[in-house]
């Protein structure tokens, strides 16, 4: 149960590096942010996309958060922010056809198997395979160099040249997905 005290707990574990506190806020939130960009955006993979960007941000800068302040709406005014960039941005490539980003790549997680990833691993090989097809290819993509590949965050992160906590957040959501598949069965 997401209770207020449940969340203002999971926040000051998550402010001390407690990787299932981030996921239990990631599960909480990521509906209400998603949502809010969908309705935005009007398409699905910039919602996405931007809400996987505004947890990590978020993540990344989570001692920063004042609990004052909701954090479904600190997490909705990180979102609306990385919209605005997002916009700025395509107008600017639009006009000058160039890119160019950085971002500072910080914070290892924990390598504690999750309930999500206990499930994975237990799982009949082929039958897994066919359920990591089923994810959309980004997800497939992240899945398949941690778990076939056995590469490590920071290596997933240079392959793909994403910052650290945006493959941080990509994994946490393809194993959600990917055990949500899996207990469908």
């Amino acid at each position: 149960m997401n209770t207020p005290d449940s969340i203002t707990e999971n926040i000051k574990k998550a402010k001390q590096g407690n990787q299932i506190a981030f996921s239990f806020l990631l599960d909480t939130f990521w509906n209400d942010v998603y949502g809010f960009q969908l309705l935005r955006t009007k398409n699905e993979n910039d919602a996405e996309d931007i809400t996987i960007r505004t947890f990590s941000n978020a993540f990344d800068k989570i001692t920063t958060y004042n609990d004052e302040f909701g954090f479904k709406t600190w997490l909705i005014a990180i979102s609306k922010n990385l919209h605005v960039d997002l916009l700025r941005k395509r107008k600017r490539n639009l006009l000058e056809e160039m890119d160019s980003h950085g971002d500072a790549v910080k914070k290892v997680l924990d390598d504690t198997p999750t309930v999500e990833d206990q499930l994975i691993i237990e799982q009949n090989l082929a039958n897994l395979l066919q359920d990591i097809k089923k994810l959309k290819p980004h997800y497939q993509k992240v899945i398949n160099l941690r778990y076939f590949n056995e590469m490590s965050y920071a290596e997933i992160s240079k392959e793909l040249d994403e910052p650290l906590n945006s493959i941080k957040v990509k994994l946490l959501r393809a194993k959600k997905l990917l055990a949500e598949i899996i207990k469908k069965k």
